[in-house]
């Protein structure tokens, strides 16, 4: 991928894992606005199940993702007990309570980007949300989300 008006990263691979870091060949991207700028900048290829970097015609990259296309970096509590995510792109939006999964693993994914995507939680997002999470009675999880109980799905 040419420079993209930071640094060139000359690579055959670019990589979006499940620990919300890009990686290009391996080694991690650590210049901040340039993993925002591929956050940012990801989509769904046209008509795929598979996504890519682009910025444009001249700058775009096929991206490999581990897991989710984005991951949540944060969650707000806001007055009504409802909760805001904050993702790897920056952007704010509402949890759908019933868009909410606990995997095999033990990880939560949300359906965001209006229900087009899913983002795994990172672990301080996880904990976060956790406070609120309670096993029910019949032995699975459930989210307190203001003044109702919405059970968690096994995603398998």
């Amino acid at each position: 991928m040419p420079g993209a008006g930071f640094y060139a990263i000359h690579t055959s691979k670019i990589t979006f894992r499940c620990d919300g870091r890009w990686y290009a060949d391996e080694e991690p991207v650590v210049h901040t606005k340039l993993a925002l700028l591929f956050s940012r900048h990801m989509r769904r290829k046209p008509g795929e199940t598979s996504y890519e970097i682009w910025i444009d015609e001249r700058y775009h990259a096929d991206v490999d993702v581990e897991d989710t296309p984005f991951v949540v970096t944060a969650v707000d509590v806001n007055q009504d007990g409802s909760f805001t995510l904050r993702l790897n792109d920056d952007s704010r939006e509402p949890l759908d309570p019933h868009s909410l999964a606990v995997s095999a693993d033990g990880s939560l994914s949300a359906a965001v980007k209006q229900g087009t995507e899913r983002a795994r939680f990172l672990r301080a997002a996880h904990n976060q949300l956790a406070e609120r999470i309670e096993e029910s009675h019949d032995g699975g999880f459930q989210l307190r989300c203001g003044a109702e109980t919405v059970s968690l799905a096994a995603v398998h």
